[in-house]
Parts: structure tokens; C-alpha cells; sequence
């Protein structure tokens, strides 16, 4: 494939280096703001054509130009880059006024995404057994500024939606008895940990744990490299739910 890179900070030359590797052709990177030997141009333009998929990581106040530019130029997106998702119903319409395909996400991490999917079967076979009582817990580096993660939110929204005793997401510290009906998300900041998500469904008897541990970025770069894959030949916009599925099946 002819891959084309928006932004090159940390995650577009790990995408860079993990695409050549993969044996795909990268014509084209383009940041505005970066000295790197690698840049090809301070913005996309049909210069950098033809490609097959543009791969954007830039900034979130970025990311919608990019998308109209993709537009324009009828070249299909993976959008890894966040803060855009208030413009969804413009973005739809610029997909499908175009004919390209675009695939978004907020994490393109293999691994996260097939664990929301684990997560997301066993909040369907817990319904079955109401002794067990859920809740989730992350660990992240002492640099982190959020806390939960967005990461441990997206789990929480996963099991609200799927856990029929769960109707709300408490994140803050407790006081008091937590109501039945609330899932307590969890963190705790220290060290050089990258991210450690857990979810518990825990009984008097025992516990059941599902967990991801994040090493380094390779996840992501090689997420966004199978669906640049997936999105080509497609139109319409997507998220990676959809990809994911497809894979999946069921």
C-alpha cells in the first residue's frame, strides 16, 4: 500500500518505521511544524498523490482539516488524533459526499480493543450470575494528568451498557456504601507504569479478572496499520468497533 503520514511526533514515526517494515510504501509525510529528514511537506496536497490511505496523528485542533482535505483529495483516513468528535455529523456528510472511506478511533490499540471485546462478553455472561458484582481499577505513570484514564472510562461505558444491574459510573472517591447499581472505576498514579486496566467480577467465593498491561506504543502503531488495511477498497464512514467485528464475527 501507498501510506501517507499526517503528523510526525511520536506515534507518526513509530507508524512510519512499523509500516516500512510491514512492507508498505510511505510517499508522504507532512507536519507543519516538524524539522525532521523525514517530512515531505508542510501540508497535504495532491502533490503527495496518488496514495491509498492517509494515516493522521496530529493535533485534535488538526485533525478536521485534515479530514477535508482527505475529502477533497478522495483519499481514505485513519484518524487516530481526538478532540474532533463534536464535527461527527459534518465528517459523515464530507464521507459520503466524497466516496472515500474513513476509520476513526480514539485508541487503536490491537490489544485494548480486543480486551473492550472480552470485556464486553463477559458483562453479557455475568447478567447470568448475580452474585458476582463488578468494577474496575487502572493503574498509570506518576505523569499522567487524567484520572480515570479514557481508557478506563470507555471499560466503564462498556459495562454500563452491557451490565443490566449497572447504571452508573462513579469515579470519584467514596465516602459511603457504593448503591448497587453504581460501577466504581478506579485509579491509582505512581511510577513509570505505561497503563494497567483491570476488571473485576468478584463474588464471596472468588474472583474473575480480566486485565491488558500496556508495555509501549507498538499496539497502537500496528492498530492503525491493520486498519489502513481494512479501510482500503471500503467506503462510508467507520469506527474501529466496526473493524473489530468484522474480524471477530458473532
Amino acid at each position: 500500500m501507498r501510506i501517507g503520514i499526517t503528523g510526525y511526533g511520536k506515534m507518526g514515526v513509530l507508524v512510519h518505521r512499523k509500516a516500512l517494515e510491514a512492507g508498505h510504501v510511505v510517499p508522504a509525510i507532512i507536519d507543519p511544524g516538524s524539522d525532521a529528514k523525514e517530512i515531505t511537506a508542510r501540508e497535504l496536497t495532491s502533490t503527495a498523490m496518488p496514495l491509498d490511505v492517509i494515516i493522521d496523528f496530529t493535533e485534535p485542533g488538526a485533525a478536521l482539516a485534515v479530514i477535508e482535505r482527505c475529502a477533497e483529495l478522495k483519499v481514505s483516513a485513519v484518524i487516530g488524533t481526538t478532540g474532533w468528535y463534536g464535527e461527527m455529523d459534518r465528517v459523515s456528510a464530507l464521507v459520503e459526499e466524497s466516496g472515500i472511506g474513513l476509520i476513526w478511533s480514539g485508541n487503536f490499540s490491537l490489544g485494548v480493543n480486543i480486551f473492550f471485546h472480552l470485556v464486553k462478553t463477559a458483562g453479557r455472561i455475568m447478567n447470568r450470575f448475580s452474585q458476582y458484582d463488578a468494577m474496575v481499577h487502572e493503574h498509570h505513570h506518576n505523569q499522567k494528568i487524567d484520572s480515570p484514564s479514557g481508557t478506563a472510562r470507555m471499560i466503564g461505558e462498556i459495562l454500563v451498557s452491557t451490565l443490566e444491574a449497572k447504571k452508573e459510573i462513579c469515579t470519584g472517591r467514596l465516602d459511603r456504601r457504593i448503591e448497587p447499581n453504581e460501577l466504581h472505576v478506579s485509579s491509582t498514579r505512581g511510577g513509570a507504569i505505561p497503563g494497567i486496566h483491570r476488571v473485576l467480577f468478584d463474588s464471596e467465593s472468588d474472583t474473575i479478572t480480566i486485565e491488558h498491561s500496556l508495555r509501549n506504543r507498538e499496539s497502537l502503531a500496528d492498530g492503525a496499520l491493520l486498519a489502513a488495511e481494512w479501510i482500503k477498497g471500503r467506503k462510508g464512514l467507520y469506527n474501529i468497533d466496526d473493524m473489530m467485528q468484522s474480524i471477530i464475527g458473532g
